[in-house]
């Protein structure tokens, strides 16, 4: 352990002098650091503040997250994906308010027994916010330590992680916090994931075995991505006057319970989608096609082509919902995976609104 000893100072002040500001290190709370964490997950710190911000001014505690309606919470979190996230974080709140009074527990262990809280999420609340010395290991602080300390342990092992979080109690200095967040920093703007590691700016150079051994393009070893699967889609873009039908996904399975634009398997001709419509009893007045779009979740793509559909009258059968523009925007989440139809969606709307 002496050899990651040796790091330990090196590491806390650089990171005192080139830590990003960022909302939630300005007043680190277990629920800021709680909701920050979770946002993170995937998403580019950049990215987030703006849906962090967001989310803080609706929801400004606790109370607030356990009693939100969940449609209004899928509307926050719209354009992080990952809803299940977010509707963890309900569940977490509710749990919270019912058994530790609206506070998020301060123990470790207590933490983990949440929904969706691991032992990332749970290290970086625990350090953070209550200054407990345990580790919190992330894909960051993964890389980051496999090239410090030369291993050729598989990351996507959950025994790896395990090994590496023991390694690293035995080290966690005092100011536990600013050293997890530092190994995190690290590995965001220096120890990078793609393309060459920044080894000449990085203070653990001196004690990098990885960077001493021309290894930091090798390592850290991981599993190969497994091929996605790849779904044809068409999306229906129905309009009548200054509305848009949505529908609503079914409660199970990807991107469970939101809305989105009606939409069928398979990449549909025009003649198809008039045959579509007939089978549907729809009436269209017009029929035009649209530009393709394509959106990769971790293991399925959807190649998508649409159609602008004008009708002359409401469909009022379910499972048909009619949005207006202004309910579009603040009513409605609709995924990340339908944003170029979105913008499309929006223009038209705009337009015929004005």
């Amino acid at each position: 352990m002496e050899d990651l000893e040796m790091m330990v100072e090196p590491l806390l002040k650089w990171f005192q002098k080139n830590k990003r500001i960022l909302p939630w290190r300005d007043d680190p709370t277990p629920y800021h650091v709680w909701i920050s964490e979770i946002m993170l997950q995937q998403t580019r710190v950049e990215a987030v503040k703006d849906y962090y911000a967001r989310f803080m001014k609706a929801l400004p505690d606790i109370r607030d997250l356990a009693q939100v309606s969940d449609d209004d919470l899928m509307k926050l979190w719209q354009g992080l994906g990952y809803y299940n996230r977010a509707r963890n974080l309900k569940k977490a709140a509710q749990r919270i308010v019912e058994e530790y009074d609206g506070k998020l527990p301060n123990r470790y262990e207590a933490l983990l027994t949440l929904p969706g809280i691991g032992s990332y999420t749970a290290g970086a609340i625990a350090s953070i916010a209550y200054q407990i010395k345990v580790p919190a290991v992330d894909g960051n602080v993964l890389r980051v330590m496999m090239r410090v300390l030369g291993s050729e342990k598989n990351i996507s092992r959950p025994s790896t992680k395990v090994w590496l979080e023991e390694r690293l109690s035995a080290i966690l200095p005092d100011r536990v916090g600013d050293f997890n967040q530092a190994l995190m920093e690290l590995g965001a703007l220096v120890c990078v994931p793609n393309g060459e590691p920044k080894c000449q700016e990085c203070p653990l150079r001196f004690t990098c075995q990885a960077y001493q051994t021309g290894m930091t393009t090798v390592l850290p070893i991981k599993d190969e991505k497994k091929t996605r699967k790849i779904e044809d889609k068409t999306v229906l873009l129905f309009y009548f006057n200054h509305n848009i039908a949505l529908w609503r996904r079914k409660n199970s399975g990807l991107l469970a319970g939101l809305f989105e634009f009606p939409n069928v398997s398979g990449h549909l001709t025009t003649k198809e989608v008039i045959q579509y419509l007939k089978q549907e009893g729809i009436e269209a007045i017009r029929i035009e096609p649209l530009p393709s779009a394509k959106h990769i979740f971790s293991h399925v793509e959807w190649n998508m082509i649409g159609y602008k559909i004008v009708l002359d009258d409401f469909v009022k059968e379910r499972p048909y919902i009619w949005s207006s523009l202004e309910e579009l925007h603040q009513k409605y989440a609709i995924p990340t995976a339908f944003g170029t139809y979105l913008e499309l969606v929006i223009e038209e709307l705009s337009h015929r609104t004005m």
